[in-house]
């Protein structure tokens, strides 16, 4: 499986980024993976070579890289609950940073970069993410409606908000397909409710599902919240969205 490091030029700069893709020297579809809040670690790069081994290229880019290359957090090699609260000190203070304005920034520039790549085919791309990530695979679809065919969240956060560019706000926006694999708990059932209410209004095709039985980070085994049922069924509803949409070429 190929994978490389690269450097995607921004407007405030070259973000590094890691890419993993097929082997057969093909053009695939492609992929921008956005990470956690924890941000761009082996543990992404898994992820990334998993579904590239399943016909995409995929781009995963350090949210962080005005900080520094990645990683730009001090990380242990496993997050359990002794750990979580010193990485999310260390966390926060760049998530806070990360403004939408950034974030539509960086994402045009995402874009531009992986529909670029020599091994990536010429149809739309899905954009993925998880915790923090979902919300900006969100926010890139909703600028980008021509190109993003496919949104998929997995224990997302900061989807619905009381600020009046919210994500769920903007689903008028939206062309893509949706699918949101939420954790116990990580949303209310209003907010849950009030998600469902603006897709539905906007015509957008979604699913929105609570995997029963997990807690928010299910799908990162560098973490005590791993779940292994939980991380085959993000496979499960993943992988036939990508198909559906991006039609593998």
């Amino acid at each position: 499986m190929p994978t490389t490091t690269l450097q995607i030029p921004t407007a405030d700069g070259r973000a590094d980024a890691f890419a993993a893709y097929p082997e057969d020297g093909e053009r695939h579809p492609g992929v921008l993976l956005y990470p956690d809040a924890f941000g761009l670690r082996p543990e992404l790069e898994q992820k990334a070579r998993e579904l590239a081994g399943h016909g995409y290229y995929v781009l995963v880019p350090n949210l962080y890289y005005r900080h520094g290359p990645a990683p730009v957090l001090e990380l242990p090699g496993h997050i359990g609950a002794e750990e979580r609260p010193a990485v999310f000190a260390q966390a926060m203070p760049l998530v806070e940073a990360h403004t939408t304005e950034r974030i539509l920034r960086d994402a045009d520039a995402y874009l531009r970069f992986l529909t670029a790549r020599p091994e990536v085919g010429a149809g739309p791309v899905a954009a993925i993410g998880y915790c923090l990530g979902a919300a900006l695979a969100m926010r890139t679809a909703t600028a980008h409606p021509g190109l993003v065919a496919a949104v998929a969240g997995f224990h997302p956060g900061f989807l619905v908000t009381e600020a009046p560019d919210s994500p769920h706000r903007l689903a008028h926006e939206l062309t893509a397909e949706v699918h949101l694999g939420l954790a116990e708990g990580d949303l209310t059932p209003e907010a849950i409710g009030e998600l469902g209410r603006a897709f539905d209004a906007a015509g957008v095709g979604h699913t929105i599902e609570t995997y029963t039985g997990t807690v928010h980070g299910f799908t990162m085994s560098d973490t005590d919240a791993f779940d292994p049922a939980g991380l085959r069924r993000h496979w499960e509803r993943l992988l036939p969205l990508l198909d559906r949409t991006l039609g593998k070429s």
